[in-house]
């Protein structure tokens, strides 16, 4: 299994990532965890603020977008959809909304089938790692469970896709909007003895085959 799992957008070690995608160059972009957002104002931000594909293009990448909506009870089609990938990046945004995502479209499955197999390298940022973890489970400090979209099912997913045996706290002691709340539920992981990592935004965990670890900070 190859993952990249990073606290906030690509982190310090992309050169990492580009080495877990074997020579490839294809990416598929999720951004289901922002679905909440009004279109409109999506689209500013990535035209003003911060586009990731934009972002892999000028690493020498060739990403798009892949929205888990138009897979909503497909699970063949994403699998098919999925295969032409040499990565898959999941962008942050709420937790709980995308984790719906993959379990309505069976990405849950299908990206699990992918990994076991060497098909495809996983990676992810603030949401889009947390929910690699076996829980969302103390999460909902940071992230509103009940955020829901257009097509959406109400009902809570709390288990994660269990690619690591621990719970991620993504933007930890950062200059990030959820800074605080990341105190919070890192005091919860401790009060309730759970196994977690607290990430700085900068910091990423990678898996590649046996070999796990945290890279920290570059200076």
């Amino acid at each position: 299994m190859r993952c990249y799992l990073s606290s906030y957008r690509l982190g310090d070690h992309v050169e990492k990532l580009s080495a877990l995608m074997h020579g490839g160059k294809r990416i598929a972009v999720i951004r289901n965890a922002l679905d909440f957002i009004p279109a409109d104002a999506r689209r500013s931000y990535e035209a003003t603020v911060y586009s990731p594909i934009k972002e892999f293009a000028e690493l020498g990448f060739t990403a798009e977008p892949l929205d888990l909506r138009d897979y909503f009870g497909k699970p063949e089609a994403l699998d098919q959809r999925l295969r032409p990938f040499d990565l898959v990046w999941v962008l942050g945004g709420n937790a709980f909304l995308l984790r719906r995502a993959m379990r309505q479209s069976g990405f849950d499955g299908v990206i699990c089938d992918l990994l076991d197999a060497d098909a495809i390298a996983y990676g992810g940022f603030s949401a889009g790692a947390v929910v690699a973890t076996p829980t969302l489970r103390g999460i909902e400090l940071m992230d509103e469970p009940n955020v829901i979209a257009e097509g959406y099912d109400a009902d809570i997913v709390w288990e994660g896709l269990g690619l690591i045996d621990f719970s991620i706290v993504p933007h930890y002691h950062s200059d990030h909007d959820e800074a605080k709340a990341a105190d919070k539920a890192v005091a919860w992981f401790a009060e309730n003895g759970l196994p977690f990592k607290a990430m700085r935004d900068g910091e990423v965990f990678v898996v590649d085959g046996e070999t796990a670890a945290l890279h920290a900070l570059k200076p």
